[in-house]
């Protein structure tokens, strides 16, 4: 490469950082802008009919979904409305689930091969109806 290209790029690479540091900024001294339109309802946070879609189905094809979350997510995929997704992906899935899990926990009750502190521990969760305790036991205390 020739010395007379390779000077200018050299120069610029040195000057371009004290160039854009030095100019004044325009976004500090403007006033800032009024809002006269009407009131915009911010959609942008909320997810659209195939993003629920999509996230039910990721719900259905968990191995742990027990029947009242499956039952309930092909009813709503076969309704296809959007604030029924939204609001079961809100409140009911984590209903659904909860029953689900009083289900399964009550199964390790009555089945004979269970062991005195797995009993012990089933009827403490029980007797206190925390789902999220219920979860949680699910996941790892019953493994231990």
């Amino acid at each position: 490469m020739q010395l007379r290209r390779v000077t200018p790029v050299i120069a610029a690479g040195i000057l371009a950082p004290a160039l854009l540091l030095a100019t004044p900024s325009f976004a500090a001294t403007a006033a800032p802008a009024a809002v006269t339109g009407p009131a915009v309802s911010s959609s942008a946070d909320e997810p659209d009919a195939d993003d629920l879609r999509v996230a039910i189905v990721r719900i259905l094809a968990d191995p742990d979904s027990g029947r009242r979350v499956t039952r309930e997510a092909n009813a709503l995929l076969d309704a296809n409305d959007p604030e029924a997704m939204r609001a079961w992906l809100e409140t009911g899935y984590r209903l659904a689930q909860a029953e689900d899990d009083r289900v399964a926990i009550t199964r390790l009750l009555a089945d004979p091969d269970s062991g005195r502190r797995v009993i012990a521990e089933v009827n403490a969760l029980l007797d206190a109806n925390d789902p999220e305790a219920m979860r949680a036991w699910l996941e790892t205390g019953y493994r231990l």
